[in-house]
């Protein structure tokens, strides 16, 4: 049992295989792909390529690095749509200081704003780190957010425990594949297996047999799973296992996929 807890398989890079990329994952034993929105314009397309195949999930949120062209009604669609559908998480949402900080306060607002939407329902976050960890973890803990999943974690091992202490999983993929990605292979090998979900963030980040010329997609997943099983030294099944469980305990809804949603349009 194989999941990839982030996957945007709703990008135009699968239009012309989009079918067949998930039906040839769901054969090759990737049981859930988890595939959370960018920005509003997107809510539809992740919600139809969830009720078309039946083991992909959804989760709906603004991204740190679309906030620049989101409209606070945004957040207003993104509660109807969490009210009226079944997401597993709030997602993909954060803070991205890599790019810029020239719209900090802007990305802040939607991130707090997609905060207080996941408490009231009650449902996990899928966070994007990037440059901003220590920011994000003063937000969860003002919040009281306890469980997500921090989507490639290049952090410190100090800043991990800090996300394991408010129930969080961290998300490994195909950055950890790099033999020069010293610090993310030696969090991979270190961490508690039990707080390391997979991922492969296609069609971003590809592994390093993949490159840049390549394109990423879930099929990946269990080279990546062997990569991780590797560093750590342990046969693979048993980071099929453990990772699996992880993704359905801080994703609970997986375990019984997404009820089918309605679109609005």
């Amino acid at each position: 049992m194989l999941i990839d807890t982030h996957c945007h398989l709703d990008a135009a890079e699968f239009d012309a295989d989009r079918d067949n990329i998930a039906t040839l994952a769901l054969q090759q034993g990737i049981s859930n792909i988890v595939i959370p929105a960018v920005a509003r314009n997107n809510f539809d397309a992740v919600i139809q390529v969830c009720n078309q195949h039946k083991h992909c999930a959804y989760a709906l949120g603004i991204h740190p690095m679309y906030v620049d062209d989101a409209a606070s009604s945004d957040l207003e669609t993104l509660k109807t749509y969490v009210a009226e559908n079944n997401p597993v998480a709030i997602g993909e949402i954060g803070l991205d200081y890599f790019l810029t900080k020239e719209n900090i306060s802007k990305q802040t607002y939607f991130f707090t704003e997609q905060l207080k939407i996941a408490k009231q329902h009650n449902l996990p976050v899928i966070l994007h780190v990037r440059n901003a960890i220590d920011d994000i973890l003063k937000q969860l803990r003002s919040y009281e957010i306890h469980g997500g999943i921090a989507h490639a974690f290049n952090g410190s091992f100090q800043q991990a425990e800090q996300f394991i202490a408010l129930d969080f999983k961290l998300g490994f993929g195909g950055a950890m594949t790099y033999s020069r990605a010293l610090k993310i292979r030696e969090l991979a090998k270190t961490l508690p297996l039990e707080a390391i979900v997979l991922e492969t963030d296609s069609p971003d980040i590809p592994p390093e047999w993949v490159g840049s010329q390549g394109r990423n997609t879930p099929l990946e997943l269990s080279k990546i799973a062997q990569v991780l099983a590797d560093l750590r030294q342990v046969n693979v099944a048993q980071v099929l296992d453990i990772t699996s469980a992880n993704a359905l305990n801080v994703l609970p809804k997986l375990a019984h996929l997404c009820t089918p949603a309605k679109v609005l349009l």
